[in-house]
């Protein structure tokens, strides 16, 4: 068994923390980890790329175009970009919050949600669309959006460990002034696609 992941947004929305969660859980199953980030020039609101690959046999860190089986998009415009490392077959999980990006203002270049949303349903067979930003701030902060994205995939059975370990490691990284706020984050991701009912285990 393999499972590649894609996590793709901008900087500042808690990508690198949400891919070395996944990691350590997977990693807490007995299973083979590798990882990589690719983040773009700007500290903040620049392009961020984390690959996640767990499971047996031999494989690199990278995932070749067209086989990741899971492409979990944190912004609108950079899931649209992270499609090519997509299977045909693959779950795509999306953030429906848009951050436009300067050029924008700038009246540089276009940015439409709605024609973004479009081509994810024309490209896609595996679309659950959550605004993970308005869940995270009903939450207590937009900066848990990374944890209702990770609560949102983990409601969706699709991973090999049980959805309670994941938010058990996601709350060990996690500062703990942060736990609560980010404990009802994961719950209302999970929530947000119909997962079970979770057990409160802090």
């Amino acid at each position: 068994m393999r499972l590649d992941i894609v996590i793709t947004g901008v900087g500042g929305q808690g990508n690198v923390l949400a891919s070395r969660i996944l990691a350590r859980a997977a990693m807490d199953y007995g299973l083979s980890v590798r990882t990589s980030e690719a983040i773009g020039m700007a500290q903040r609101e620049g392009v961020v790329m984390s690959q996640v690959r767990m499971g047996s046999g031999s494989f690199g860190a990278l995932i070749p175009n067209g086989q990741a089986d899971i492409l979990l998009g944190f912004e609108l415009a950079e899931t649209v970009r992270g499609l090519p490392k997509l299977k045909q077959e693959g779950l795509v999980v999306v953030n429906t919050e848009s951050i436009f990006p300067v050029s924008v203002s700038l009246g540089l270049s276009q940015y439409d949600p709605d024609q973004l949303i479009s081509y994810l349903q024309e490209q896609t067979v595996g679309l659950k669309q959550i605004n993970a930003t308005v869940l995270a701030r009903q939450a207590g902060t937009p900066k848990a959006t990374n944890i209702v994205m990770l609560g949102a995939l983990a409601g969706l059975n699709v991973l090999p460990f049980a959805a309670t370990h994941l938010k058990q490691v996601a709350m060990e990284l996690i500062p703990s002034r942060l736990r609560e706020i980010n404990l009802k984050a994961f719950e209302l991701g999970q929530q947000a696609v119909g997962g079970a009912e979770p057990c409160r285990c802090f």
